[in-house]
Parts: structure tokens; sequence; C-alpha cells
């Protein structure tokens, strides 16, 4: 095997691994976010100290929002055990307050949305991978509709409106469909540019930042579906 073919497979293996962990992370992400949501649903004292104060709630979403933040903005200044610690309790505090949704829809319900969701997360992730189409360009008009959903969910608190509930619902859906091809190629970049060292603490650091913006994508893609496609509990 010459010098090139050696440095390839290398290269190759270092990518590999590197997507791989990305992956795995994500989905011990959403592995406990479901175990988490479903436990709390069902521990009606845990469920009311949640929900029966605004002041817990919220406190759970400041929490989590001060997570992502941190380690968005400061994951390479701060240890990787720290990081991976940190995402395993974003993960399990979101699975918290995503509890709600097994009191709002029919468990079918949510089972059916999660298997569309998936189905729509890996077509989008393939292309990603796959397009030769440099998908920077697309990324200011994603942010533009993240920040405008943002907005009017915002808004729609306060007005209280169905119609503008299922428009923010389908714009979100074509938002995080657009982010998680964007973020998968965004990942395989990363990938190429990993330490030759794959077990070092900068690797690590750099999946756990991978895995949580897939994770983001694909709860708020599931969470757009469910408003959409999901059936009351009441019915």
């Amino acid at each position: 095997m010459d010098s090139l073919t050696l440095q390839k497979t290398q290269v190759q293996v270092r990518v590999n691994s590197f997507v791989r962990s990305v992956y795995n992370w994500m989905a011990i992400g959403l592995g406990l976010t479901g175990v988490v949501a479903y436990s709390v649903a069902n521990m009606p004292e845990v469920r009311n100290v949640i929900f029966g104060s605004g002041v817990v709630f919220f406190g759970l979403i400041i929490a989590q929002l001060a997570l992502v933040f941190m380690l968005s903005a400061r994951i390479y200044r701060m240890q990787a055990g720290t990081a991976t610690l940190l995402f395993v309790l974003y993960s399990a505090l979101n699975g918290a307050t995503l509890s709600s949704i097994f009191l709002a829809y029919a468990q079918s319900s949510i089972a059916s949305t999660f298997f569309v969701c998936s189905a729509t997360f890996v077509a989008c992730s393939i292309y990603g991978w796959t397009t030769r189409r440099d998908l920077t360009s697309i990324s200011g008009f994603l942010t533009m509709g993240l920040i405008g959903i943002v907005i009017a969910s915002l808004v729609n608190l306060f007005v209280q409106s169905s119609a503008v509930s299922t428009i923010v619902s389908y714009i979100g859906v074509l938002v995080f469909v657009g982010l998680t091809a964007y973020d998968t190629q965004d990942i395989k970049n990363m990938a190429m540019s990993q330490p030759a060292d794959i077990d070092s603490g900068a690797v690590r650091k750099g999946a756990i930042l991978g895995a949580l913006k897939l994770y983001l994508d694909f709860i708020n893609l599931f969470l757009m579906l469910l408003r959409i496609f999901g059936s009351s509990r009441d019915r």
C-alpha cells in the first residue's frame, strides 16, 4: 500500500469514527429524553411539581437554554467530560419538560409521528451528506426562518391563534428539514478536520457539539410534525 492510499485510509477511518460518535451521542440524548419524558408523564407527583408551578417549569426552560448556549459557545474551553455531562443533563431536562406531550397527545399519535420524523430526518441527513452543493448558501435563510419561528411563537403565546400555530408548524418543518441537511454537511466538514488522535478530548467535544446540533434538529422537527399530525389524547 503506497503512502497516499494509506493516508486516505487513515482519513476515512478518522471520519467514520467521528461521525459514528456523533450519531451515537445523538441517539443517547434522544433515548434519555424519551425515557425521562415517559417516566415523568407517569409520575403524578413529579409532574405536578414541574407543571403545577410556573416558576419550576420556566426555570427548567431557562436552564435548558443556558446549557445549549454554554455547549454551543464554550464547548472547546471546557473538559470533554464536562461537555458530555452537560449534554446528558440537557437531554434529561428536556425530557422532563417534553413529558407534556404525553398528556396532550395520544400515544399512538406520538409513536407514528416519531417514525415519520425519523424517516424524514434520515432522508435529510443522507442528502446533506451526499450532495455536492454547498448548503452554506441557505444557512442565512434558515437562520432568519428560525428567528421568525421564535418570534411568532412568543407572540402566539398571547394571541392564542390556531391559524398562526399551524402556519408556524409548517414553516418550522421546512426550516428544520433544511437545518438537518445543513448540519449534516457541516458535521461532515468537521469530521475531515479532526485531529489524528481519535481518542483526544477535542474529538469528543466536537462529537458532542455535532450531536447537540442534530439532536435539536430532530426534537424540533418532531414537535412541529406532532403539532400538524398529532391527535389529541382526549379524542
